[in-house]
């Protein structure tokens, strides 16, 4: 779904469905983590993917323009994304001095957020808390 999805999004952006946007794509969509870019190139490439880094890097503003993925972190201007999942929503706590990233949900946030969008007469879409701070280990 998510492949056709991206597919006919392209062709309304004017740009050609290739083999290597495929291979981006399906690499992704394997992921269990947050990664970054040069991550997905580095397992692309031990794969024996013939995927360029330029490739890479113009693939994933594609993949979040159609919500395929997201920008879950940024540290130190390091940007980190994950697949977006519909049935498995969570926010993010992060270390700014080791990088950890605890993921988190919670129901009362989810209701917060929704009273305050009912309140504002605002039709909420998606929302991406973070929660910058130190984790246990740096906190020492």
């Amino acid at each position: 779904m998510e492949k056709q999805k991206f597919r006919e999004f392209l062709t309304t952006k004017g740009l050609k469905s290739t083999k290597e946007r495929d291979e981006i794509l399906n690499e992704i969509l394997i992921m269990k983590k947050h990664f970054d870019p040069e991550e997905l190139f580095i397992r692309l490439k031990a794969k024996g993917s013939k995927v360029s880094r330029a490739s890479v890097y113009r693939t994933i503003p594609l993949l979040i323009e159609i919500g395929l993925i997201e920008e879950v972190e940024r540290i130190d201007r390091h940007a980190h994304y994950e697949k977006v999942s519909k049935d498995r929503h969570h926010d993010h706590m992060i270390c700014t001095k080791c990088g950890k990233v605890i993921e988190f949900y919670s129901p009362t946030l989810e209701m917060l957020q929704d009273e305050i969008c009912q309140k504002e007469k605002f039709q909420g879409i998606r929302h991406s808390l973070e929660i910058l701070g130190y984790c246990e280990k740096c906190r020492g």
